[in-house]
């Protein structure tokens, strides 16, 4: 397995472990996530390995455990797997949710501590609520995310930024084998422009430093191209790699 190919999969583990399902099982060289609906990431098939294929047998086992939980069959599939999305498109599955993959090395970010930047290894009943008025989550939606997100297992420091009393921009990082990968990144829509997030991002790497990570990574849509531009000169150089989604096509729209 080459370096690049490697990292891709220390990636895909670390982003696993920062946002955790509510349910899983491996199957096949699969694992299914099932997480009540709250974000397709942790609501799809993954695969586990470079040779994780997908035959018709196991995409109906798929199937069915996906509809046994009364969800829709997402599959999520890196740009480095070949052969699955064209496999998925002749089963009439339909693509959505371009994402990329970000990368930066450490010593790259612009890790800096910041003595206005909160930051608990767990997400306090004021940070849960605060990211549910920004992210407009529903009552149910709020729930799961919060048991999600009290799930990381691995070190994880939870961020918040307040001004005026209130926090403005939220953030958290979670760190597993030498990497700090960000979830959650946002800011109050009317708090803009005023460097906030680079601000929680940067106090999260200093944190993340001291825990011995030496990469850092993030998630973002790909058409998201302000969030792509804040993140590449904070450091995060580098597009890994990039995924989709492919919907179960009597499920899509």
């Amino acid at each position: 397995m080459s370096s690049d190919a490697a990292l891709a999969w220390r990636v895909e583990a670390v982003c696993f472990n920062a946002f955790p399902s509510l349910k899983q099982a491996i199957l096949q060289g699969w694992l299914l996530r099932f997480s009540n609906g709250v974000s397709r990431r942790s609501n799809s098939a993954n695969p586990l390995g470079p040779k994780s294929a997908l035959p018709e047998p196991v995409i109906e086992q798929i199937e069915a455990l996906y509809r046994g939980q009364g969800q829709p069959t997402i599959f999520r599939v890196p740009s480095f797997l070949t052969g699955l999305n064209e496999q998925l498109a002749a089963c009439g599955y339909r693509s959505e949710g371009e994402t990329c993959v970000l990368y930066g090395a450490m010593d790259g970010v612009a890790a800096a501590p910041d003595a206005s930047v909160n930051i608990s290894p767990d997400p306090g009943t004021e940070w849960l609520a605060a990211m549910a008025v920004l992210q407009r989550h529903t009552e149910a939606q709020r729930d799961v995310y919060g048991r999600m997100v009290r799930a990381v297992a691995i070190p994880a420091a939870f961020a918040g930024l307040r001004i005026d009393g209130r926090l403005a921009a939220l953030a958290y990082g979670a760190v597993s084998d030498g990497l700090l990968c960000y979830e959650s990144v946002i800011t109050d829509p009317t708090r803009r422009r005023q460097g906030l997030a680079w601000r929680v991002i940067a106090a999260i790497a200093a944190w993340a430093h001291d825990q011995g990570a030496r990469g850092v990574c993030l998630q973002v849509e790909a058409a998201n191209m302000p969030a792509r531009a804040l993140y590449e000169r904070f450091g995060l150089t580098a597009e890994l790699y990039r995924y989709r989604y492919w919907r179960q096509p009597e499920a899509a729209g």
